[in-house]
């Protein structure tokens, strides 16, 4: 496995982290980063182009001149295609680029993209994003301290509002998260900062292998036994008689006769 160091936000060596095979260090492989790298600009574009065709263009509906005997051309509108201000034809109308991705080619080309970061040395491992303000000024020098050269691509993982802040206006400068990151960030950014959450995370995402999570064993608890049954109490009064029922009921009246 390789071995990268920890540095604090001053650019110190702090310890050392050990990067898995299977993500850091895998076979580049060109083309799954250039599938990817076209996905992802493919799903960018807003596809909001438009042309006018013969029927959106101005221009009246008339017959300019009588079909025949006048020596020109037939014409039948002003709008045609081949006159000047005509509709254009086949023109772009507004659409969807984006098209789907096997999610194993998009993790494939991750993959590939951070074993070339690493091979190019191009990568940083931080030891945590505890940036005490949000002031630019201030994410500015610890990047002049990590070897900030022209672009840098800022992985950390859980909310952290001084550094969205800070990094947020300055150019060539990109804050992701380890779930929303991109093969195409990774390659346009000359340098990768990870911190070392976001590492834990993009090795357990990455992971080839998918190893499940250990769940830890947990004792059956014997469901509490039922409670007995109360026996009813014993009614107060008796069932009255079928007799004693038949002279409470009052008499019925007699109709006239």
């Amino acid at each position: 496995m390789p071995v990268v160091d920890v540095v604090n936000l001053d650019g110190k060596k702090v310890g050392q982290v050990e990067l898995a095979d299977a993500i850091f260090g895998a076979k580049v492989n060109q083309h799954l980063l250039h599938e990817a790298s076209r996905w992802h600009l493919r799903g960018l574009r807003s596809g909001t182009h438009k042309t006018k065709d013969k029927s959106e263009v101005s221009g009246a509906g008339r017959k300019l001149w009588k079909q025949k005997g006048t020596g020109r051309a037939r014409v039948g509108s002003i709008r045609s295609p081949l006159w000047r201000h005509g509709g254009t034809v086949h023109g772009p109308k507004p659409r969807d680029y984006s098209y789907a991705l096997p999610k194993k080619m998009l993790l494939g080309a991750l993959r590939s993209a951070l074993s070339a970061k690493l091979a190019e040395q191009k990568l940083t491992v931080v030891d945590a994003w505890t940036l005490e303000t949000h002031k630019t000024q201030a994410l500015l020098e610890v990047l002049e301290k990590l070897n900030h050269t022209k672009s840098a691509l800022l992985v950390a993982h859980g909310e952290n509002t001084n550094l969205e802040r800070a990094s947020r206006n300055i150019e060539g400068v990109t804050l992701s998260a380890p779930s929303g990151l991109q093969p195409y960030d990774v390659l346009k950014h000359d340098l990768l900062l990870l911190s070392k959450d976001a590492v834990m995370r993009l090795s357990h995402s990455l992971d080839p292998e998918k190893r499940p999570a250990v769940v830890p064993d947990v004792e059956a608890i014997a469901p509490a036994a039922k409670p007995a049954k109360k026996e009813a109490a014993p009614k107060a009064a008796a069932k009255k008689p079928a007799a004693a029922k038949k002279a409470a009921k009052p008499a019925k009246k007699k109709g006239k006769e």
